[in-house]
């Protein structure tokens, strides 16, 4: 019986694992797709996620979509319009400031702008954050719907007394966020925007005497990402409580998930999501809940010092 007990709790913290991983994917993606094309570290990428966090809750409740698409499709439905109002704001952002310290007009400079990047999206962070805390206060939020309570039973596995249960909220944020993941590689793969962004990416330089408009391609690139994250706080918001400061919680996360995956490669940067959720969750079952992200450090540090290019990078490897 016990090591049926272990089967159990084991097969059940790696479908908690997956689940939870798949979203911290797409928010590693989202910041994956900044860096990979921009070489830009932003800084203010979990303050992204915290106002999709608020768009998808004011659009659910504002626009009664529980109500109107059910508590399946209301949620999914809200966190995508509000990642469009997030696009918006990230087309904004990068044309009124991040264009400045990016780009063609600081290559060759000293650093290549890297320390006014850093200044810079750190300026946002704390901007965002404060004016989160302003505007919508410091109550935890959450999206409420009967599926954060609620789950799905795989089983009986084995007999009558091995079962796995898949919290439905996290079951239909991992859909999402698979699907959203998807998209993006067959967009970044075959369409004619993506490869600009690939040009862009590569050779800023040789893509400007191809005819690429490199400042439109990082403009886009940058939006992107940030409704990608955004996507990713929308789904989260449906199980998980969060406030104005929630998003410093998860931009240690996305870090590592894309250092893990390989710097500057989207889709190394899902599976280092995917990794950092499968080791928070089966470090529960040796370790109490406060040491998950000592755990997930101590898996970095060691991929690290092996990979140093990361799980799936390669030392040259862009998006």
């Amino acid at each position: 019986m016990d090591a049926l007990i272990l089967t159990e709790n084991v097969l059940q913290a790696l479908a908690a694992g997956i689940l939870v991983g798949s979203v911290y994917g797409l928010m590693c993606v989202g910041l994956g797709l900044i860096y990979g094309v921009m070489r830009v570290i932003n800084f203010a990428q979990g303050d992204f996620l915290m106002l999709g966090m608020y768009a998808a809750l004011y659009l659910f409740t504002g626009l009664g979509l529980g109500a109107a698409l059910g508590p399946y499709l209301g949620p999914a439905v809200a966190t995508v319009l509000g990642a469009a109002i997030l696009y918006v704001l990230g087309v904004v952002l990068h044309q009124t400031l991040l264009r400045r310290v990016t780009g063609i007009r600081v290559a060759g400079t000293e650093s290549e702008g890297h320390y006014p990047q850093l200044i810079l999206t750190l300026g946002i962070s704390l901007i965002l954050a404060n004016a989160g805390l302003i505007v919508f206060g410091s109550m935890p939020q959450s999206i409420r719907t009967p599926l954060s309570a609620s789950a799905w039973e795989i089983g009986p596995l084995v007999g009558q007394n091995l079962s796995v249960f898949l919290n439905k909220a996290r079951s239909i944020a991992f859909l999402v966020s698979v699907v959203v993941a998807l998209a993006l590689f067959l967009f970044i793969a075959r369409t004619r925007l993506g490869k600009t962004l690939r040009a862009a990416a590569d050779n800023p330089e040789a893509a400007t005497y191809m005819g690429i408009d490199v400042d439109a391609a990082y403009r886009v690139a940058f939006a992107i990402g940030v409704a990608l994250t955004a996507i990713a706080g929308g789904m989260v918001a449906t199980y998980y409580p969060f406030q104005p400061y929630v998003g410093l919680e998860f931009v240690i996360i996305m870090y590592a998930g894309v250092v893990l995956g390989g710097f500057g490669s989207i889709g190394g940067a899902f599976w280092g999501g995917l990794t950092i959720g499968l080791v928070q969750q089966l470090s529960t079952l040796v370790l109490p809940v406060q040491l998950q992200n000592a755990a997930i450090f101590v898996v970095f540090l060691v991929i690290v010092l092996v990979r140093p290019e990361g799980l799936f990078g390669r030392s040259a490897e862009r998006i």
